[in-house]
C-alpha cells in the first residue's frame, strides 16, 4: 500500500478513528492497561493488514523475524536477572555473559541469515560461479526465483538493534509481546524507515497516549510536505532522469549531467518525501520518529552530509559496526580499514549489486580524504561565505557523481554514463536539453525543483507554529500537487531496499 494511492488515503482514517476510539479515555478517566493492550493489537492488526496489501505471504516473514528477536531479547533478559556465580569461563568471562553472546550470534545468524536468503542468495552465487569459471572449474548452478519481501532489510536491521540494544543493558527486555509487534511492524515506517531503535519507540508503545492537536498540525504539514517531495518534484523529476539514463549516448553531454543532477534530487525528495509522511502519519497516532533527514545538500563536508542524510541507517551502522570496530580511536590503517567496511556494507545493504557496492565505496573515499585532510592541515574553525560555498559544492559534486552509479543498477551502465557525460558533446538546444519529454515538461521540472528550494525558507522541520501558517503551507503543497504533480502513484525508490 503506497502513501500516495487511493487505497492509503482510505485505510489512514479508517484506521485513525478506530485508534483513537478504543483507546482515547474520557476527561479525567485513567488508561486502564487492558485499554493500551487492545490498542497496541490493534496497530498490529492495522499494521500488518498494510504490509500484507503487497503479498500476504511476506506476513510470515516478519512475524517469525518479530518473533525471534522477542524470543532471543526474553533468553538475555532471564540470563541477566540470574545471580552472579563466583567463578570465570575458560574465556575469562563469567558464564552467563558467555551465554549471552551465544544467544546474540545466533539471533544474529538468523535474522542475517533470512536477509541473506531473500536478498543477496542470487548475487553471491553468480559471483561464486563467474569465480570459479575464471579460474577454470566448470560451474552451472541454478539461481532462485525469489520474491524480494518489501521493506525485510529495515525491519531486520530494527529487530537486530533490539536484541543488540537489550544485550548492551540499553533497554529492558519487554515481555508485551503485542507491543514488540507494534514496535517492528508499525505501519507508517515499516516499509522504508525510519529505522527506529527501540530504546526510542518501544516505550512509547507502552505507555498511554492522548490526542495532542499541535502534534496532528505538525503532523499534517510533514504530510503535506512529504507527499509534495514524492508527487512534485521525485515523481516529474523521474522522466527526464529515466530518458538520460535509459540511452545516454543519445543524448549531450549537458543532458548527462542534468540527469545526474535531477536524480540526486529526485532520490533525495522519494526518499526523504517518505520519510515525512512516515512521520506525519506517527505524530497522528500519538507517536514521535526520528528525523530522517536534514537537508543534506546544505552539507560542507561528506561527514556532514552522512549526519543529515538517512540518519537512522547511518546511525545503526556506527552504533552497531563501527564504533564496535574501534571507531576513529584507532590507529590510522585500522581506522581507514573500517570507514571501509562500514560503507561497503552500507552500499551492499541497499542492494545486491557491484554498484550500490561502488557508491559505498566512493563515500569511504570521501570521507577518508577528509580525515587526511584533517590529519594534515588540521580543523578549519573559520569559514566564510565563500568558502562555505565552495565546500557545499565540492560536496554536492561528488555526492552527484556516486550517485550515477546507484542509478544505473550495475558497474556497466554506469560506466556508460559515464563515458556520455565526459564526451564532451556540448548541445545546449532547447530539444537536446529537453531529453525526450518536451520543453514544457522539462519546464516543469525546472519549475518543480525551483519550488523544492522555496520550501527551504520556510520553518526547519515543518514547525509552523499557528494555526494559520500551518493552513497556508498545507494548501500551498495541496495546490502544487495538484496543479504540478504526476498522478502516477510511482513506487518509492527505497521500497526496492
Amino acid at each position: 500500500m503506497l502513501f500516495n494511492s487511493l487505497a492509503f488515503m482510505l485505510f489512514l482514517p479508517i484506521v485513525f478513528a478506530g485508534y483513537w476510539l478504543i483507546y482515547y479515555p474520557k476527561d479525567g478517566q485513567a488508561v486502564s492497561q487492558r485499554r493500551l493492550w487492545l490498542q497496541n493489537l490493534f496497530v498490529v492488526i492495522a499494521s500488518y493488514v498494510f504490509y500484507g496489501w503487497w503479498d500476504w505471504r511476506f506476513l510470515l516473514l516478519i512475524s517469525f523475524t518479530s518473533l525471534w528477536a522477542w524470543g532471543c531479547s526474553l533468553a538475555l533478559g532471564n540470563l541477566a536477572a540470574q545471580p552472579i556465580r563466583k567463578g570465570l569461563s575458560t574465556t575469562g568471562e563469567r558464564p552467563g555473559r558467555v551465554k549471552e553472546k551465544w544467544i546474540v550470534a545466533v539471533a544474529l545468524i538468523v535474522n542475517l541469515g533470512i536477509l541473506g536468503v531473500f536478498k543477496y542468495y542470487n548475487f553471491f552465487l553468480d559471483n561464486a560461479v563467474a569465480l570459479l569459471n575464471a579460474i577454470g572449474l566448470q560451474a552451472h548452478p541454478t539461481s532462485l526465483q525469489i520474491i524480494l519481501p518489501v521493506g525485510i532489510s529495515f525491519y531486520t536491521f530494527q529487530a537486530l538493534s533490539y536484541v543488540i540494544d537489550v544485550y548492551r543493558g540499553d533497554i529492558k527486555p519487554t515481555k508485551d509481546v503485542v507491543a514488540f509487534l507494534a514496535f517492528v511492524s508499525f505501519f507508517p515506517q515499516l516499509v522504508a524507515g525510519p529505522i527506529e531503535r527501540a530504546t526510542n519507540l518501544l516505550p512509547q508503545f507502552l505507555k498511554p497516549r492522548r490526542f495532542a492537536f499541535d502534534a496532528a498540525r505538525h503532523g499534517l504539514c510533514l504530510i503535506a510536505y512529504g507527499l509534495f517531495k514524492k508527487m512534485v518534484v521525485a515523481d516529474t523529476l523521474s522522466q527526464y532522469v529515466d530518458k538520460s539514463f535509459g540511452d545516454p549516448f543519445f543524448y549531450s553531454s549537458v543532458t548527462c549531467i542534468i540527469g545526474a543532477v535531477f536524480f540526486s534530487l529526485q532520490i533525495y525528495c522519494d526518499f526523504s518525501g517518505y520519510s515525512d509522511v512516515a512521520r506525519g502519519v506517527a505524530r497522528l497516532f500519538g507517536f514521535e520518529l526520528m528525523v530522517n533527514f536534514d537537508r543534506p545538500y546544505l552539507s560542507r563536508s561528506f561527514s556532514e552530509f552522512w549526519r543529515r542524510w538517512h540518519i537512522s541507517l547511518s546511525s545503526w551502522f556506527k552504533d552497531y559496526v563501527y564504533i564496535p570496530l574501534g571507531g576513529n580511536r584507532v590507529p590510522m590503517p585500522r581506522l581507514i580499514c573500517n570507514l571501509w567496511i562500514v560503507f561497503l556494507l552500507s552500499g551492499l545493504w541497499h542492494g545486491a549489486s557491484w554498484a550500490f557496492i561502488a557508491w559505498g565505496g566512493f563515500h569511504a573515499l570521501y570521507l577518508l580524504i577528509g580525515v587526511l585532510k584533517t590529519k594534515v592541515l588540521g580543523k578549519n574553525r573559520r569559514s566564510n561565505l565563500i568558502s562555505s560555498i565552495v565546500s557545499v559544492a565540492v560536496v554536492n559534486v561528488g555526492a552527484i557523481f556516486a550517485w550515477i552509479f546507484f542509478r544505473a543498477g550495475t558497474i556497466d551502465n554506469a560506466i556508460v554514463y559515464l563515458k556520455a557525460l565526459f564526451r564532451c558533446k556540448f548541445e545546449t538546444s532547447l530539444m537536446a536539453l529537453c531529453a525526450g519529454i518536451g520543453p514544457m515538461q522539462f519546464g516543469f521540472c525546472l519549475v518543480a525543483a525551483g519550488l523544492l528550494g522555496l520550501s527551504y525558507c520556510g520553518p526547519r522541520d515543518c514547525r509552523y507554529v499557528t494555526c494559520r501558517s500551518a493552513f497556508i503551507f498545507i494548501m500551498l503543497c495541496i495546490a502544487s500537487i495538484v496543479f504540478l504533480g504526476m498522478p502516477s502513484g510511482g513506487e518509492f525508490i527505497y521500497f526496492r531496499f
